[in-house]
């Protein structure tokens, strides 16, 4: 590491010179807590979804998505939830806030009865705002 003397010095003793080794450290401890707090931000839970040619909407800071697998396993996140289990789990999720969005996402493998049972439960649980997820297609005009 190269030392500098004081020989550039005016003669009051000030130097002119902008030290950036604090700034590069946080910007350095910055980017690894955002490359550390990225990928917690997504859900991994691969469900087979319908097409929609609607445009899509814009998302809110802390979404919760509720997702149905082939198989009519529920996941709240990537969380595995029973359906006896799936209001509790919303409400701790929710901080009980009943007017939060649901993004709801179903296999399109899965039967109608099945989809509409979850509904349900979230109806009478007072979750009334329930975005259905669907792959974007391009429109055909």
């Amino acid at each position: 590491m190269a030392m500098r003397l004081n020989d550039d010095l005016e003669s009051d003793g000030e130097m002119h010179e902008i030290n950036v080794t604090p700034f590069i450290d946080v910007m350095l401890v910055l980017l690894i807590i955002f490359m550390v707090a990225a990928p917690l931000a997504t859900v991994d839970v691969r469900v087979n979804l319908p097409a929609s040619t609607s445009a899509p909407q814009p998302r809110p800071e802390k979404p919760v998505y509720l997702s149905i697998k082939a198989d009519k396993q529920l996941y709240i996140g990537n969380d595995q939830v029973t359906p006896e289990t799936l209001v509790n789990v919303l409400n701790a999720q929710t901080e009980g806030k009943k007017d939060t969005t649901i993004f709801f996402q179903a296999d399109k493998s899965v039967d109608y009865e099945t989809l509409m049972g979850v509904m349900d439960q979230l109806r009478q649980a007072g979750y009334l705002k329930i975005g259905l997820m669907g792959m974007e297609t391009a429109k055909h005009n």
